[in-house]
């Protein structure tokens, strides 16, 4: 799914509005109805107050829409206007007459804390205040205003976004931002939707389609997009009946030290799970018996070192290397690390310690094949590009870095994003039981394991990250968070690759003559 940039959408409505032959009020009048279809599917008559708040721009104008649709449905509304400038849109004003002709309960004006309504916790708030528009502070008293409506404890539904939030900046104060139970969105989500930082001021989100034009829909490049099941599945590469391991890569996985070579454990096992077709493992020599043990479908190499890699060295041709998983940072392992990039020509996942390696020595990152793999958790990214002042600035950090180096890199949380240059793209599965040991080495077990396969090495992050998190999904339903360890999402990445060819269940249907489910 795509997700649109705030001038991306602006021009989607001038341009729908042009090639339909409609008005901007006829387009807020789709889109204020469809807000009404939502609710009215959901509360069937429900007499719950409903208080629709209402800003002076496009956005009131859709609030105005559905509360006129709500009225003259028999709901029980409170309209409210937030009179916080003299400028009004046009399209706010054409709705406001259309109310004024269907109730005598003519909309409230409110322009400071003592307007402010009594709001019950059973009751319903609809935030139609500010929308993406939105480019200046908020007032003092309607921050009182969204800090009134958070202290009601009612549910908070949210048109397009929740007021006050920025969809392409940082905000500076979370009181002057509505909270939201649920948010409906025109067009496409938000990326603020998907950042740690503000991704808690709508807890649930949906898109409503209003009819904007299919062709702008479609043929619009977006920087961001949305990564589920639909965007994955064309990239899937199924297997012919008389295919072979050869066919499929052999997948070297470099790393371990005393005391860490589980780590290099859990990555091979992931990229054979993962479906390269032969893996080996290149460890110090603590780590031969450990791995030929508890891996039996590994092959090992070892280094001449019992206790560190000092001297990377292997007799195969690997088709991709996943490098630096627990491989410490002891100088003779970045002199080893440094000789190998010298003389390297297979692709490269670089993860942890190989990582680090690379921020404590940032002329190797000249050696980097293009489209090299970088996995860091947080710390290990800032150890890389720096620090950053908020969620916007980092991925603006992430984005140069990416094109200076031609680098693939992940930015790791509830919503990974997979960045490439100037492309965003924001993964939908994963769950917290993820935040456990071994659970990156895995990751990068998968992505190297993907690459082995002959997927592009940015498809195969992508994918990769998917993989992971919706193996962690579904093994969930077994573990719960707490009980999730890294090797579960291994165990259940064979579900993640059938659940992509699953059906949604349909629910049962009824026979209207007889009521018996059929």
């Amino acid at each position: 799914m795509k997700i649109f940039s705030k001038e991306q959408i602006y021009a989607g409505d001038k341009l729908t509005a042009e090639k339909q032959q409609i008005s901007s009020t006829d387009l807020m009048e789709r889109a204020g109805t469809q807000i009404f279809n939502w609710m009215h599917m959901r509360m069937q008559g429900a007499q719950v107050p409903i208080h629709v708040f209402c800003g002076i721009g496009n956005n009131g104008g859709d609030g105005l829409v559905l509360a006129r649709h709500l009225i003259t449905h028999g709901y029980n509304v409170n309209t409210f206007i937030i009179n916080c400038s003299d400028k009004r849109s046009k399209d706010f004003l054409i709705n406001y007459d259309r109310i004024k002709n269907v109730t005598k309960k003519w909309p409230v004006l409110l322009s400071c804390a003592e307007d402010f309504p009594e709001i019950n916790p059973d009751d319903i708030i609809v935030d139609a205040v500010f929308g993406i528009g939105l480019n200046r502070p908020v007032d003092e008293w309607v921050k009182n205003l969204f800090k009134h409506f958070r202290a009601s404890k009612a549910f908070t539904l949210a048109i397009d976004i929740p007021s006050g939030l920025f969809p392409d900046k940082a905000i500076e104060d979370e009181d002057a931002v509505v909270w939201a139970g649920f948010t409906l969105s025109f067009a496409s989500p938000k990326l603020v939707f998907f950042l740690p930082e503000t991704a808690k001021y709508t807890v649930q989100w949906e898109v409503l389609d209003i009819g904007l034009d299919q062709e702008f829909l479609f043929t619009t490049e977006t920087e961001v997009e949305l990564i589920g099941k639909h965007e994955v599945l064309p990239n899937y590469i199924p297997r012919e009946k008389f295919s072979h391991k050869g066919q499929f890569g052999h997948t070297l996985i470099i790393g371990g030290s005393y005391g860490k070579i589980g780590a290099v454990t859990l990555a091979s096992r992931a990229a054979l799970s993962a479906g390269a077709g032969l893996i080996s493992a290149f460890v110090p020599k603590c780590g031969y018996t450990p791995l030929q043990a508890s891996f039996p479908e590994a092959m090992v190499i070892t280094d001449t070192n019992e206790e560190k890699i000092t001297s990377i060295s292997f007799d195969i041709e690997p088709t991709v290397i996943g490098l630096g998983i627990g491989v410490g940072t002891d100088t003779d392992t970045i002199k080893a690390f440094e000789a190998f990039l010298k003389t390297n020509k297979a692709p490269l996942v670089i993860d942890a310690d190989g990582i680090n390696i690379l921020s404590k020595k940032k002329t190797l990152l000249k050696l980097l094949p293009e489209a090299t793999v970088l996995t860091p958790h947080p710390k290990e990214l800032e150890r890389l590009i720096g620090t950053w002042k908020d969620d916007f600035d980092k991925l603006k950090k992430v984005k140069t870095f990416s094109k200076k180096h031609k680098l693939i890199i992940i930015i790791k949380g509830a919503n990974t994003i997979t960045v490439f240059e100037d492309k965003l793209y924001v993964n939908t599965t994963g769950n917290p039981g993820l935040s456990t040991a071994g659970s990156g080495d895995v990751l990068t077990g998968i992505i190297t394991g993907l690459i082995s396969q002959n997927y592009h090495p940015l498809t195969a992050t992508i994918f990769g990250v998917y993989l992971h998190g919706k193996s962690a999904d579904i093994a969930i339903e077994d573990f719960g968070y707490q009980s999730l360890i890294a090797s579960h999402v291994i165990d259940y990445l064979g579900e993640a690759y059938l659940d992509l060819f699953k059906q949604p269940e349909q629910p049962p249907q009824q026979n209207p003559e007889d009521g018996n489910e059929q």
